[in-house]
């Protein structure tokens, strides 16, 4: 009965180590990768990484990750230059990560997500003296948004305001699009469409990543993505 009792102490003994061992582990996985992501990012915040499943160094030994998910609250620009976006709550889950042998780079069988893009940040890149809030819902009870903009006529700058559906574009690119335009003032709805209609593409997403759905709401856009067979090169 002692040796088997002896046996038990040295078992939950051991089985306590593992479990610190695995924790701290865990705990220097995330923090190295969640830095990697910002530094190759540019990102001004660091996103935070949590990795699921235990134990994880089995998970390490077998070179492949049950779930990982990463979120970051602050801002990441997406896209460049004047057609570049500021894109927020940005939240990602990565189900089964393989591993290759050196540790360089890894496959998801699957990742979904989510992200926002406020009025104000869109605003931003839509275009001098153009501004976009919420347009309510349309009969379908679809979202809109609501674009206001300036037209430089004879008389003057008149500004005119239409209701827009959101929509994306080969899975990376969000397009906002007046489906009608103010008629008083015949033969200007080129020059209106100008000014309302306009398309942002969201760069930087992993190789095999989509914009899967978007919807306009009172406080923004919200995005999903979605994507399999997803190639994380380190």
């Amino acid at each position: 009965m002692r040796a088997i009792r002896t046996l038990l102490i040295v078992a939950v003994v051991l089985a306590g180590l593992f479990l610190a061992a695995d924790r701290a582990a865990v705990w220097y996985a995330e923090n190295q990768v969640a830095e990697k992501i910002r530094d190759s990012q540019n990102m001004s915040g660091t996103p935070d990484v949590s990795i699921k499943g235990f134990p994880f160094l089995t998970q390490v030994a077998g070179k492949k990750l049950d779930e990982v998910e990463v979120s970051l609250d602050g801002g990441v620009t997406a896209g460049t230059g004047d057609r570049s976006v500021q894109v927020t709550d940005f939240d990602t889950t990565l189900h089964g990560v393989q591993i290759d042998s050196s540790f360089t780079s890894a496959v998801a069988d699957r990742v979904t997500g989510t992200a926002h893009i406020s009025y104000a940040d869109l605003s931003k890149r839509a275009g001098m003296g153009i501004t976009t809030g919420y347009g309510g819902k349309d009969a379908a009870g679809k979202g809109l948004v609501k674009v206001t903009g300036s037209l430089p006529l004879p008389m003057g700058q008149v500004q005119r305001s239409v209701l827009s559906t959101v929509s994306l574009v080969d899975g990376t690119t969000v397009r906002v699009h007046a489906e009608k335009v103010p008629d008083d003032f015949p033969g200007l709805e080129g020059l209106i469409r100008q000014k309302t209609d306009f398309d942002r593409q969201i760069t930087g997403l992993p190789r095999g990543v989509k914009l899967t759905k978007v919807n306009p709401t009172a406080d923004g856009i919200d995005i999903e993505l979605g994507g399999t067979d997803v190639r994380l090169t380190g």
